[in-house]
């Protein structure tokens, strides 16, 4: 019985970090977020529900564009700013580029204030730029991100 109290405990924790997209940290250390594509896993069937409804095809996650996304909330939550363009001046595409990402079409989305993914995700689909971003027929990828109560979703086809 002790054991499957045990197995249960670490599937949950276990669970509970890929739903946040973070890792843990060690006790007295910052704690960073990570790059990982748990949430953009996570909120994948949400968004491909939505572009399947809508005439589109599914997506798939992205480590790359997760690893931009990433950056980008990061940097808007420690910096206290809310931009497309980040604190250095750089575009999305420019952000993909460092994360190598060759690309033939990328779009971003960013929201700020949100409680959830799901939240952050149906506003986005309520807002008409947003919204094209997310049924935009060039998308084959995602990935989304969170810092704080920031949120950055991004979009991409490689190549090209």
């Amino acid at each position: 019985m002790r054991v499957i109290l045990l197995g249960l405990c670490v599937l949950a924790v276990s669970a509970a970090c890929v739903r946040s997209g973070a890792n843990v940290t060690p006790r007295g250390k910052a704690a960073v977020a990570q790059p990982t594509v748990g949430l953009s896993a996570n909120i994948a069937p949400e968004v491909n529900a939505f572009r399947l409804a809508n005439g589109q095809p599914a997506l798939a996650a992205d480590a790359r564009l997760a690893r931009a996304a990433q950056a980008h909330a990061d940097s808007m939550n420690a910096n206290g700013f809310f931009s497309h363009t980040g604190q250095d001046g750089s575009s999305v595409g420019d952000r993909v580029k460092r994360e190598g990402y060759g690309f033939c079409f990328v779009a971003q989305n960013i929201a700020q204030g949100q409680k959830g993914a799901l939240e952050a995700l149906e506003g986005w689909q309520k807002s008409e730029g947003h919204r094209k971003n997310l049924l935009s027929k060039n998308a084959t990828q995602l990935a989304m991100a969170q810092s704080g109560d920031y949120w950055v979703m991004v979009l991409g086809k490689p190549g090209c």
